[in-house]
Formats: C-alpha cells, sequence, structure tokens
C-alpha cells in the first residue's frame, strides 16, 4: 500500500473531485431550499391560525355586543368596541383576554368582600395598558428580596 497523500492527484482524480464537490453542494443546496419552503409553509400556516383566531375573538365580542340590551352600561361596550378596533398585532397580543380584570374582581363588588389573601394576590387596579397592577404580596416579596441583596452585599464585602 502506498501513501496517498505523498502523491498528487492526477487530472482525473482532480476532474472526478470537482465533480463530486459540485454534486455535494447542489445536494446540499437543494436540501436548504427544501428546509426553506418548509419553513416558509409553517410559517404562513401559523399565521393563518393567528388570523383565524383574532377574526373569531373579533366576531364573538361583536355578538356579545349585539346580545347586550342597548341601554345597560354603554361605557362597557363603548370600552370594548375600542378594544375590538385595536387589532393586535403579534401572536402574543392575541392570547391576551378580552377583560384586564381578574374574572373574581367585578363579580364580587370589589375588594371590601375579599378575605385577605385575595386582597393580597389579586388587584383590581389596572394600568393605561390595560394590565392589572402588582398585587400587594408581589410587592412585599420584592422589597425583602431587595432588602436580602443588600444584606449580602454588606456581608460579602465587610468579610
Amino acid at each position: 500500500m502506498t501513501d496517498t497523500t505523498a502523491n498528487p492527484l492526477t487530472d482525473e482524480e482532480r476532474e472526478e473531485l470537482e465533480a463530486l464537490r459540485a454534486e455535494k453542494a447542489r445536494r446540499e443546496e437543494e436540501e436548504r431550499a427544501r428546509r426553506e419552503r418548509e419553513e416558509l409553509e409553517a410559517l404562513r400556516a401559523e399565521q393563518e391560525r393567528i388570523d383565524a383566531e383574532i377574526l373569531a375573538e373579533r366576531a364573538e365580542q361583536r355578538h356579545e355586543a349585539a346580545r347586550r340590551p342597548a341601554g345597560a352600561s354603554s361605557a362597557e361596550g363603548q370600552a370594548a368596541a375600542g378594544r375590538s378596533e385595536k387589532a393586535p398585532s403579534s401572536a402574543a397580543s392575541a392570547r391576551v383576554p378580552s377583560s384586564a380584570t381578574p374574572p373574581s374582581a367585578p363579580s364580587q363588588g370589589g375588594s371590601a368582600s375579599k378575605s385577605f389573601g385575595e386582597r393580597m394576590v389579586t388587584s383590581d387596579a389596572v394600568d393605561e395598558d390595560g394590565i392589572p397592577t402588582m398585587p400587594m404580596a408581589q410587592k412585599i416579596i420584592l422589597v425583602i428580596a431587595c432588602i436580602a441583596l443588600v444584606a449580602f452585599a454588606i456581608y460579602t464585602v465587610t468579610r
């Protein structure tokens, strides 16, 4: 057996090597194009699904608005109409429920009828984006965590 690395390639072997390299590159390009087409099809299907969810949600909101009596809380109807006119532009915003307050908050008539635990972990207030504000228990936990962090930093620096 002779050492093949010591002998240079002949012209015929060099041509064969180039042909094999070109074939390999062509196959890799076809595979890449196939994967890109599959990804494009998957993204289109996902976008169609999201659009269908948005349309279904809007139809449900219109149906609920039509079912409400004309004299019942016109402010709520205007708020729902304002929310339905603002089309969510991404998949994350499409998954946000239409009502910003927790379902238990309006039915119980305010925080007076809630227990201590319910008041600590739920929030009745809503900010300008329609997101409920931070509950009291979460604020307390953050304050305790900050105090513990400062104490740890002082302990580490002094030792």
